[in-house]
């Protein structure tokens, strides 16, 4: 009866073990929503909740557009800006940006020294500890001289004014969390650095060369970026890379450019499969080319957005991320050659077909096709009516505001030819210097599964436990009694 009992033991001893090494793999992040199956099903829920109430009521300021129909019908919102922070819907809802703090406003456009950076400067509110809802005192152009790296609860809240940001580096969110960035036009941004930048009052330090992203994401969670305008940007126009999750990119309007928008760092970094980002309402618009978005492992949610032009291809993929395409307009181009909506990217087909992709209520038009792959229309993709083609029939009254609100969409900028600038990379490399308080290792992992914590249990740690346990049991138990029972000693 003992060596029955203990093997008994050891084989469930062996087996929860093996199931915290499993947790261990899955690198769930801090800010992971733990069902978004029912993030996508709450956008869908409140898309059909603003559209009800717009036909209800028949009044001018609804679209249906449930982040719009959120503030702007507000005559007084001037009044009550940080009411914007409520309106996220997706994986970024939640992300307070400078909620609760003091009103910053910039008053300065100059960007002389990036090292130390001037009181009522754009640089000066950005880098402060404290929450900050920073607004502009009139329509300006922010010329930067090197990237603007962000301390963390802050808000760029462009509403009222004009506020064009380009030049070198543009804006760097680098293990930070908390930021609404909202109604700014991004353009033009050229690789910069090799120089000290400041990241914080009391921090300054030697950041390397920049890829010059529009926006870039490193490591940060609970990101908003709604209606900017972004173009003619020398890398990706937003990049989220290196564990970033909890990221919203709403209402914004893409055009002019080539690689805009990579999510996920390389195939083979692991930390990226828990990243969670909703694209919706966006428009995709002229001289654009691949990368609408590029995904590498994680969750993403496409829903209601107009994808009005490429020239390769609009959605791409490596390393089996989930792709939830819903509700979209995919407008294909005249190339006979580009009418594909999906690319595997150096991938065969027998390694994607368990992919998770899926397209449910979109439109396609002139030709466009999306290559579904994985499990089928499973119950799990299963959405609200307002998934069928008729939500979809819906995208020129939800996207009809993309953009920057009350100015031009597109920003030419310099650009001496129309088209995109530059090539960008395939890694989604970023620059690596230090940004506010981080340094080693030990702050990457503090910052990216919050609260100061250390990372997961390593498989390494498990397997001692194991060891211990198993020896354990031996032990206690009596190896010869249990070498000597009759199943064993049949073997």
């Amino acid at each position: 009866m003992l060596p029955t009992i203990c093997i008994l033991l050891i084989c469930l001893s062996t087996s929860s073990l093996l199931c915290i090494r499993a947790s261990s793999f899955n690198l769930s992040l801090p800010h992971q929503h733990p069902d978004p199956e029912s993030v996508a099903e709450d956008i869908q829920r409140r898309v059909n909740a603003s559209i009800s109430t717009r036909q209800l009521l028949s009044t001018q300021c609804q679209t249906g557009n449930p982040i719009d129909d959120c503030w702007r019908c507000d005559s007084n919102w001037g009044a009550n800006r940080q009411r914007l922070a409520d309106c996220a819907i997706g994986f970024g809802q939640g992300s307070l940006g400078g909620f609760g703090g003091q009103i910053y406003v910039v008053t300065d456009s100059s960007d002389h020294d990036p090292a130390n950076p001037t009181p009522g400067t754009l640089r000066y509110g950005v880098i402060q500890n404290e929450p900050l809802w920073i607004t502009f005192s009139t329509s300006m152009t922010i010329k930067l001289k090197h990237e603007l790296i962000f301390n963390s609860y802050k808000t760029i809240d462009g509403r009222g004014a004009n506020v064009y940001i380009t030049g070198n580096g543009c804006l760097t969110l680098q293990y930070v969390s908390h930021i609404i960035i909202h109604n700014i036009h991004i353009h033009n941004c050229k690789p910069s650095g090799n120089t000290v930048i400041a990241a914080s009052p009391t921090h300054a330090g030697w950041r390397g060369r920049s890829d010059g992203d529009g926006i870039s994401i490193f490591g940060s969670q609970k990101i908003w970026i709604d209606h900017c305008s972004l173009s003619y940007c020398t890398d990706g126009l937003i990049d989220a890379i290196m564990g970033s999750t909890g990221i919203t990119i709403s209402n914004n309007y893409f055009s002019h450019h080539n690689e805009v928008m990579l999510l996920g760092h390389d195939d083979r970094y692991v930390l990226d499969s828990g990243m969670q980002v909703t694209i919706a309402f966006n428009r995709f618009g002229a001289g654009l080319v691949q990368r609408m978005p590029r995904c590498r492992r994680g969750y993403i949610h496409v829903v209601n957005n107009d994808f009005t032009y490429w020239k390769m291809y609009a959605i791409g993929g490596s390393a089996s991320p989930t792709i939830n395409s819903q509700g979209n307009r995919y407008i294909a181009p005249a190339d006979p050659d580009a009418k594909e909506v999906t690319k595997r990217v150096d991938t065969d087909e027998g390694d994607w077909a368990d992919w998770n992709w899926r397209t449910d209520g979109d439109i396609m038009v002139n030709g466009a096709f999306f290559v579904p792959s994985g499990a089928g229309l499973s119950a799990q993709y299963a959405k609200a009516s307002s998934v069928e083609p008729k939500s979809a029939g819906l995208i020129n009254q939800l996207t009809m505001n993309a953009g920057v609100l009350g100015g031009p969409r597109e920003d030419n900028g310099d650009v001496p030819t129309p088209g995109f600038s530059g090539g960008g990379t395939t890694t989604g490399t970023t620059n690596t210097g230090t940004a506010g308080s981080t340094g080693g290792d030990a702050d990457y992992f503090g910052m990216i599964f919050g609260s100061g914590g250390a990372p997961p249990p390593t498989s390494s740690l498990s397997s001692i436990i194991l060891s211990i346990l198993i020896i354990l049991i031996l032990h206690t138990c009596n190896l010869g009694a249990i070498l000597s029972f009759p199943l064993l000693s049949s073997l």
